[in-house]
């Protein structure tokens, strides 16, 4: 039983558009965030240690030695030889344009890199990146703005720190997908005071602005962030893992076919990760997802009434 058969994901958007198989390289290229440095804030928000994303890659590498590296060990592991440059670490158009441009260019000179995903604060990318963004893909490489919205309700933004609103998303995702440049928005369920009624309408007001993309992620409490201390003192309970899996699975019956999912769970290694245990391992909660949309006769689009199509589900992304 394989999850693209339900769910239009992006492994297999990117092996139908580019006739193989290609796999992301995590960087961590030494970027900061305007609500760590004190221009908007102090501390981060309240669930971020971004040692739970990408623990093995060292700022103090330049960017060809991260994905030498990383080449090797996807080559190994998955036999994947074209790669996608993913700048995940922080705040990864938070700089002036030249430095950027030195960045994504030394990326994009490896032979095997067909690409860039540049993860993002949707108040972090002035026009001017968007426009560097864009040459890229008119320049034929795969290029893909990830923007971290998380949830669409300012006030749950505010409880966790995040330090911008929806307004600021709804403009970036119209601005980059007006230069033709796709969007994945990050969306996290399990936030402070939500429930699946508000993940369903997080879902539809990003629906609504336009999205290319989508990642899922469960609310996971590691260590060194303030969720861990409002967790210690009992007031946070994080998400149980089949409750998880009920919003994903109503989540992607909701989603239109053509937009991509390049993620539907996220994992914290067990050394940092403090709760929920489950969430240190994704293949059981893939699985389970998997699972429960054949059990069901669901697909990913199937409550709007345009059930997924493995076959053309691709078409909807411009190569």
């Amino acid at each position: 039983m394989d999850l693209s058969q339900y769910v239009h994901t992006f492994g297999h958007d990117l092996q139908a558009r580019h006739g193989r198989r290609v796999h992301k390289v995590a960087l961590n290229v030494g970027f900061t965030c305007p609500n760590r440095d004190g221009t908007k804030g102090r501390g981060g928000c309240t669930f971020c240690n971004n040692e739970s994303f990408a623990p093995e890659r060292q700022p103090s590498r330049s960017v060809s030695e991260q994905i030498g590296s990383g080449a090797l060990a996807v080559q190994r592991l998955t036999g994947a030889r074209k790669l996608m440059a993913y700048f995940q670490a922080y705040t990864n158009t938070y700089a002036e344009i030249d430095r950027l441009r030195r960045l994504y260019d030394e990326a994009l000179a490896h032979p095997d890199v067909i690409g860039l995903s540049v993860g993002t604060r949707p108040d972090c990318v002035p026009l001017e990146v968007l426009d560097l963004l864009a040459g890229y893909r008119d320049q034929g490489y795969e290029v893909w703005l990830e923007l971290g919205l998380q949830s669409a309700f300012d006030e749950t933004l505010a409880k966790v720190n995040r330090g911008h609103g929806f307004a600021e998303y709804a403009e970036t995702t119209r601005q980059a997908r007006a230069r033709g440049l796709p969007v994945c928005t990050h969306l996290i369920l399990g936030l402070p005071g939500e429930n699946a009624d508000h993940a369903r309408e997080t879902l539809r007001q990003v629906l609504d602005v336009g999205t290319d993309g989508l990642k899922l992620h469960p609310l996971h409490v590691v260590k060194a962030t303030m969720l861990a201390f409002q967790w210690k003192r009992g007031e946070y309970t994080p998400m149980r893992e089949s409750d998880y899996v009920e919003q994903c699975i109503d989540l992607i019956a909701q989603t239109p076919p053509e937009v991509v999912f390049h993620r539907l769970t996220g994992t914290a290694s067990a050394d940092i990760l403090l709760a929920p245990a489950w969430c240190e391992h994704k293949w059981p909660v893939i699985n389970a997802i998997t699972r429960g949309l054949a059990a069901r006769g669901l697909s990913q689009g199937t409550a709007l009434g345009r059930p997924y199509r493995q076959e053309s589900a691709h078409d909807g992304i411009a190569a």
